[in-house]
This record gives structure tokens, sequence and C-alpha cells, in this order.
């Protein structure tokens, strides 16, 4: 009976362990489809963000490139370099979800979804009122 009782206390160890590790396995930075760039996802509090941290091509004209597609005409010129495009996602069943990502493309901001594949694949949803109305990318990690 005693031995019964230290493994089920070692495998609920391991499984507190296994549960803590995945809430931040997202953590980390990541190369986008196209690789011109890398995010890297970072927890603030109990909440993930994400931020450009590289650019294959961060200068247009010797000069940083900026947010030009904004819809608020203040922030056009903030650098993209280190722009926050993720934001406030929460850790929910394996996913990190009601989070925001930005487009610095087209200036716009989505719901989004993310989850992984795997400890090197990152799958981020975008979309517009529900999830089903949107559009998936894999990212995959940097070493």
């Amino acid at each position: 009976m005693r031995k019964f009782q230290v493994l089920l206390l070692l495998f609920a160890a391991i499984s507190f362990n296994a549960i803590a590790q995945s809430k931040d396995a997202v953590v980390g930075k990541w190369l986008n489809p196209s690789g011109e760039g890398q995010i890297e996802i970072y927890k603030k509090g109990d909440k993930y963000f994400g931020k450009l941290a590289w650019l294959k091509e961060p200068n247009i004209n010797g000069k940083p490139k900026t947010d030009v597609k904004n819809p608020t005409a203040s922030l056009q010129n903030r650098p993209l370099l280190n722009l926050e495009i993720l934001k406030d996602f929460v850790y929910e069943d394996g996913k990190w979800t009601d989070g925001t990502i930005y487009d610095p493309k087209s200036g716009k901001t989505y719901s989004c979804n993310i989850s992984l594949k795997g400890n090197d694949v990152m799958n981020v949803r975008g979309y517009i009122g529900i999830s089903l109305l949107g559009r998936s990318e894999s990212f995959r990690r940097v070493k």
C-alpha cells in the first residue's frame, strides 16, 4: 500500500510539472511562414504577448520601416521592429485564446487563437467574429 501512495504522489507531481510547462511552451521566437519576420512571444502577468523581434528587411531607403498602414495617424510613424502585434492571450485547455493579432501589412486587428503542433510548430488563427471565418498560418520555432 505504501508503494502505491508513493507512486501516486510521484505521478501527481510529474503531471503538475507537465501542466505548468505546457502553459509557457509558446514562449520564445517564431519565424513566420514567409521567412520575413520573427515574433517573440513572452509572458506579462498571466497573459501572453508577441512582438516583431526581427525583420528580414527592417529598413526602407536607410530608414526603419514604420506602421504606415495603421488607421490611427499618430501611430503611423512608429517602427515595425519591436511592435507588439499579439496581445492579451490566456492559456486555456492547451490553447492560447481570447487574444488579438495586428497585421501591419493591412493595418487591421483580428481576434486570434494560438495552438502548438508539437514543440516547434505554432498555429496562429486570426479571425473576425467566429473562428470559422478566418485564416491560419504555421510558424516555426527559432532555435
